[in-house]
C-alpha cells in the first residue's frame, strides 16, 4: 500500500471532484432507463407525493466499484481490504432485483449476513474495543459484534433513505468528516486512510446533485444499504487500525443511529412488525409538519456541521471523555426524535 508520500489534500480533492462528476453523468444514464422501468409512483408509506424514478444510486455503485479496483491496482487499497470491499458487489445486485421487484427479506438478510461475515474476516476482526481511553479484550466476540453492526448499519441506512437529499447528505457528511478526523483534524496530515472516506462522499455527492429536493431521482435500494454497510467497513476498519474509534463514528453519523434505532425500539414496544415499511421515523413526522424535505435534509445539515462534528472533534482531542461526548452528542437527538414521534403513525 502506498504511503502518505504519495497523497496530498490536492490529490483527494481531485479523488473527490472526478468521481463526483462521473457519478453524476452515470446517474443522468441511469435516470433516463428509469423513467421507463422504474417509476415509484406515491401511496400511503410514502414521503413523496409526485412519481418519480427510482434505482439512481447504481450510478454512485459503478462508480465506486471501478474507482475501488483502480485504487487496488494503483496501490492505494491493501489487499485484505479491497477483498473486504467486494462484498458490496452481492448487495449492490440483490438491491438492484429488489428496486425491479419484491426478493422476499429472509434472501436479502442472508445475503447482508453473508457479506458482514466476509468483509470482518478479511479485516481482521475487532479483538479489542476501545472506549473512552480505556482497551477491552473481546476476542472472538469481535466478530459477531461486527456482523450484527454492520446489518443493521445497512439496514439502518436503507429505512432513512426516505425524503428528498437526506441520505446523500449524510453519506458526504460523514465521509468528509470522517477523512478529516482521520487525518487528524486541522494539521493537514494526510494519510492513506483518508481516501475511502472521501470516495464514498464524492461517488455519493454526485448522486446527490440529482437527488436534491425536489428530487429527480430516487437512490434504491441498490445504493442506500451499500452505503451504510461501506460505512460500517470502514468504522470496523479504522477501530481495528486505530486511526478513528467506533465512538466518533457514532456521533459523526448520530442523526441517522438515533432516529433509526428509537424508532425501531418504539415499533417493537408497541407491538408492531418492525420489518414492514412504514413512515414514522422522526424525520419523517418532520418533513410532513414542515411541509418540506428541504427544510429536513438542511436541519440535519446543520446538526451534523455545528453539533456533531465539534462533538467529534472533542472526543478525538480528549479520549479520556469520548464515552461522555457519545452521551452528551446523542441525548438531545433522542429526546428530539421522541419528541417528533418516531416510532409512532
Amino acid at each position: 500500500m502506498r504511503g502518505s508520500d504519495d497523497l496530498t489534500a490536492s490529490f483527494l480533492l481531485g479523488v473527490f471532484t472526478v468521481l463526483a462528476l462521473f457519478s453524476a453523468w452515470f446517474t443522468g444514464w441511469v435516470r433516463r432507463y428509469a423513467l421507463s422501468r422504474l417509476l415509484d409512483v406515491p401511496n400511503d408509506r410514502s414521503s413523496h407525493t409526485r412519481p418519480t424514478p427510482r434505482g439512481g444510486g447504481l450510478g454512485l455503485v459503478l462508480v465506486l466499484v471501478i474507482s475501488g479496483g483502480l485504487a487496488y491496482a494503483n496501490g492505494f487499497l491493501t489487499a485484505s481490504l479491497a477483498i473486504a470491499l467486494l462484498a458490496a458487489i452481492p448487495l449492490a445486485v440483490i438491491g438492484f432485483i429488489d428496486d425491479h421487484g419484491d426478493v422476499p427479506a429472509r434472501w436479502r438478510f442472508l445475503i447482508q449476513v453473508a457479506s458482514s461475515v466476509w468483509s470482518i474476516y478479511w479485516i481482521g476482526g475487532l479483538e479489542v474495543l476501545r472506549v473512552g481511553g480505556v482497551e477491552f479484550y473481546i476476542g472472538v466476540l469481535g466478530y459477531p459484534f461486527g456482523v450484527l453492526l454492520m446489518v443493521w448499519m445497512l439496514n439502518l441506512f436503507n429505512f432513512m433513505d426516505g425524503i428528498d437529499g437526506i441520505e446523500g447528505s449524510e453519506v458526504v457528511f460523514i465521509g468528509l468528516a470522517a477523512a478529516l478526523l482521520i487525518g487528524e483534524g486541522f494539521t493537514r496530515v494526510v494519510v492513506p486512510e483518508m481516501l475511502p472516506p472521501v470516495a464514498i462522499a464524492g461517488a455519493t455527492f454526485g448522486f446527490l446533485v440529482w437527488n436534491w429536493p425536489p428530487a429527480r431521482i430516487f437512490m434504491g435500494d441498490v445504493a442506500s444499504g451499500v452505503l451504510g454497510f461501506l460505512l460500517a467497513l470502514l468504522m470496523l476498519q479504522s477501530a481495528v487500525s486505530e486511526k478513528l474509534s467506533l465512538a466518533i463514528w457514532a456521533i459523526l453519523a448520530g442523526v441517522f443511529l438515533v432516529d433509526a434505532t428509537v424508532t425501531l425500539l418504539i415499533r417493537l414496544f408497541r407491538g408492531e412488525r418492525w420489518y414492514e415499511a412504514h413512515r414514522s421515523h422522526a424525520y419523517q413526522h418532520a418533513a410532513r409538519r414542515l411541509g418540506s424535505h428541504r427544510t429536513v435534509t438542511l436541519g440535519v445539515l446543520a446538526i451534523n456541521l455545528f453539533w456533531l462534528l465539534p462533538m467529534a472533534f472533542l472526543a478525538q482531542m480528549k479520549p479520556e471523555f469520548e464515552l461522555l461526548a457519545v452521551i452528551s452528542a446523542l441525548s438531545p437527538l433522542a429526546y428530539a426524535a421522541i419528541r417528533l414521534g418516531a416510532g409512532r403513525p
